[in-house]
């Protein structure tokens, strides 16, 4: 059965690093999109960046292209967000998911992983920025 835990959360001053995890059980990872989003109490859950493929295809949200990276470990079976250049900004939950059929959608000129089309959810992590 897939399952999704996700770690790595914290407080994190402007400017700082954080990398979260996300440990997929129950199944392979390389037949797995995995992707990370974010969401703020009051607004809609965000697409943040999207593992197409083993082969290191992504997807970013505009609003963090260049500052964050995704990467799986085939070993660990894990997918990492790599956060740098960390604003206020990215304070939010953030959540990774999993799913085999998986559609990209262009929506404000930038192109993201469907959530809805995702099998699994974890539990969240909470990351924020702040002096």
């Amino acid at each position: 059965q897939l399952q999704l835990v996700e770690s790595g959360g914290d407080l994190v001053q402007p400017g700082g690093s954080l990398r979260l995890s996300c440990e997929v059980s129950g199944v392979t990872l390389d037949d797995y999109v995995v992707a990370w989003f974010r969401q703020v109490p009051g607004k809609e859950r965000e697409g943040v960046a999207c593992s197409i493929s083993r082969g290191g295809n992504a997807l970013y949200a505009y609003s963090v292209k260049g500052r964050f990276t995704v990467a799986r470990d085939r070993a660990e079976n894990t997918v990492y967000l790599q956060m740098d250049g960390l604003k206020p900004e990215d304070t939010a939950v953030y959540y990774c998911a999993a799913g085999q059929n998986v559609r990209q959608r262009l929506t404000n000129r930038q192109t993201m992983c469907i959530g809805e089309d995702f099998d699994a959810w974890g539990q969240g992590t909470q990351v924020t920025v702040s002096s």
